[in-house]
């Protein structure tokens, strides 16, 4: 049990057959106690005297039907007793704690290793050389995964697509995408060092990130020009049906923020915590500014016609001061040119 290599448990597996009525649970504690007895009485280095058994085994019990009483539960347990044997490296089989397990896939590059430490007279630390080997794998099937991806035919034509127009299903599709090569890793790094497991998955979803991330912002930048020109054909219709300025500017950009809003979702990457903030405010600061050259624009027409209308009435009172005789159709008609230059200063009033 004393080794160079750190302890691996073992596990130690009593089976009960042919159970009568008394439960395991009152069996177990009995044959746990004897088991106990033994493991005291075994000689120890004086470093272990005090170690419990459990430092060194796994102990389990198991216990059979009666075969002749309850052939199909027997059968049974013995099936799932079976499988456990057969897949003994799995999560919950027999082959006690994995902390020094190395996968077959790492089973080469892991010889090399322990050879050479052995040349070089090293104590075998297995747990480092666990990290080690699970350090190089988890590499090599991350960065395996990361170059299958970028040759993905789907992403590829995604990626080409979004850089003209919009891509219906963008962010559903490039998730689907992304989380068949993190599974794959998944799937094939398994049974390496959590720990190194967790961190190389972690990297690869950074990079995985960081290279769909210009086509998601392609992606909404298409949904910002899109939204802005939809705003810009809203608000002239608006104002061309005769409704107040400040109400269509309202609701055309309320309505326009809204739809910017619902198009961002169809572009959203589950695997990554981004958001469109800083495009949606841009849209916002771009409708701000096509409202205020429209305003401008309005208020310019108005005052220039306002200026032609108030030249001629000027003009037309002069011309009645200096006529000497009552013209009554024309005094008619200076006062029609005098009421439209009124109603015009009002549509001035109401656009400033």
């Amino acid at each position: 049990m004393m080794r160079l290599f750190s302890p691996r448990k073992t596990t130690l597996m009593f089976v009960i057959r042919d159970k009568t009525r008394t439960p395991l649970e009152n069996l177990e504690p009995v044959l746990r106690e004897d088991i106990q007895k033994i493991w005291d009485f075994v000689p120890k280095p004086e470093a272990h005297k005090e170690t419990p058994i459990s430092e060194f085994f796994n102990v389990e019990v198991v216990a059979l039907s009666s075969y002749e009483e309850k052939e199909e539960q027997f059968k049974e347990q013995v099936a799932n007793l079976r499988g456990r044997f057969f897949h003994s490296i799995a999560p919950g089989g027999l082959a006690g704690d994995r902390r020094g397990v190395v996968p077959a896939s790492g089973f080469s590059f892991s010889a090399q290793q322990i050879w050479r430490v052995i040349k070089e007279n090293k104590d075998l630390d297995l747990p480092a050389h666990k990290v080690m080997v699970a350090t190089v794998r988890c590499e090599e099937i991350a960065n395996e995964k990361h170059a299958n991806f970028s040759t993905n035919e789907e992403w590829c034509q995604m990626e080409e697509s979004v850089q003209f127009s919009p891509v219906t299903g963008f962010g559903k599709r490039l998730s689907s995408i992304l989380n068949s090569y993190l599974s794959e890793y998944d799937s094939e790094a398994t049974y390496f060092d959590e720990g190194v497991r967790s961190t190389k998955r972690k990297h690869l979803k950074e990079k995985l990130l960081q290279h769909v991330q210009p086509a998601y912002q392609s992606m909404l930048g298409h949904i910002r020009s899109a939204t802005l020109e939809k705003f810009k054909e809203t608000f002239e219709k608006a104002l061309n049906a005769g409704e107040g300025f400040s109400l269509a500017a309202r609701t055309c950009t309320q309505s326009c923020m809204a739809l910017f809003d619902e198009q961002c979702k169809d572009a959203v990457i589950e695997q990554a915590n981004w958001d469109a903030s800083k495009v949606q405010d841009k849209l916002q600061r771009d409708i701000d500014s096509h409202i205020a050259s429209v305003r401008a624009a309005k208020l310019s027409d108005l005052t220039s016609t306002f200026e032609v209308i108030f030249v001629d009435f000027i003009l037309y009172k002069r011309l009645f001061c200096l006529v000497t005789f009552f013209d009554w159709g024309y005094i008619v008609f200076a006062n029609m040119k005098y009421c439209t230059s009124m109603n015009m200063l009002n549509g001035w009033k109401k656009w400033g």
